[in-house]
């Protein structure tokens, strides 16, 4: 079993920066494939970024050059730089975890909102 805790959402204006982190535990993270996924009111939740074990990295063409996603194993934590933020952006960030992404364990969730 694994527990996910997100934190560092806020409200921000356009163009600023916000990082979250997820924490977990209950076990390791290595041996998960980590992501964040991210749920605007009255939309689907929707695939941010996500990092395997070996760093590959992938990213949603809507977040490109903007969020950079990394992982601390050691100190069992994942962030999500985020920086040029849009109002589009607003949403309710989940941490997520897993054997492939979208894997098993989820986070209760961290409110972004981005003011234009």
């Amino acid at each position: 079993q694994v527990q996910l805790e997100e934190s560092g959402g806020g409200l921000v204006q356009a163009g600023g920066s916000l990082r979250l982190s997820c924490a977990a535990s209950g076990r390791t993270l290595i041996t998960y494939v980590m992501g964040w996924f991210r749920q605007a009111p009255g939309k689907e939740r929707e695939f941010v970024a996500r990092i395997s074990l070996g760093r590959i990295i992938q990213y949603a063409d809507s977040v490109k050059g903007r969020f950079t996603i990394s992982r601390d194993n050691a100190k069992n934590m994942i962030y999500l730089q985020m920086n040029s933020l849009k109002p589009e952006d607003t949403a309710v960030y989940y941490c997520n975890a897993g054997s492939v992404v979208p894997g098993n364990y989820w986070g209760q969730g961290t409110q972004v909102t981005v003011s234009s």
